[in-house]
């Protein structure tokens, strides 16, 4: 079970290059069930997501280099570059994962992933983010990768 909000950001928090960062490529087969392959530097993964804005199923499996490429061009839509950075919230078990957009678009977003409903509806967001778009569709990167198509 995957537990998650979502946040436009104001303004980037000063050091970034100074967290854990990767880059993140991936692609939808299918949005409705969400069935994505992604490569996150060098490590590939399968992941389906059930339906929901935040909290809704989530499966990882291992996929190998060969997978995705032969994946990749029967996926829907575009595919999604991204800049991930793992930033963890002081005093807390919780990482917001700030996703710098390279393609479809320069979209900059915050996740939170949380351990139960309860502390994510508790969440205060930091002062550098904008608002919370968890319950807007548009922002699921599957919407995002296959509007217009």
């Amino acid at each position: 079970m995957e537990i998650e909000r979502k946040f436009t950001i104001k303004q980037l928090p000063e050091n970034l290059d100074a967290y854990p960062h990767y880059e993140i490529k991936q692609a939808y087969l299918c949005t409705d069930p969400v069935m994505r392959i992604r490569k996150q530097d060098s490590k590939y993964v399968f992941t389906y997501k059930g339906s929901g804005l935040m909290v809704r199923e989530e499966y990882n499996l291992p996929l190998t280099q060969e997978a995705f490429e032969k994946l990749l061009p029967k996926t829907e839509g575009v595919v999604i570059h991204k800049t991930r950075y793992k930033i963890p919230i002081d005093h807390t078990n919780l990482v917001i994962e700030l996703d710098l957009f390279h393609s479809p678009s320069d979209l900059v977003m915050a996740e939170v992933e949380f351990p139960d409903e309860e502390s994510a509806n508790a969440f205060v967001m930091p002062d550098w983010f904008l608002a919370d778009v968890t319950n807007d569709p548009a922002y699921h990167n599957s919407n995002m990768a296959t509007a217009g198509h």
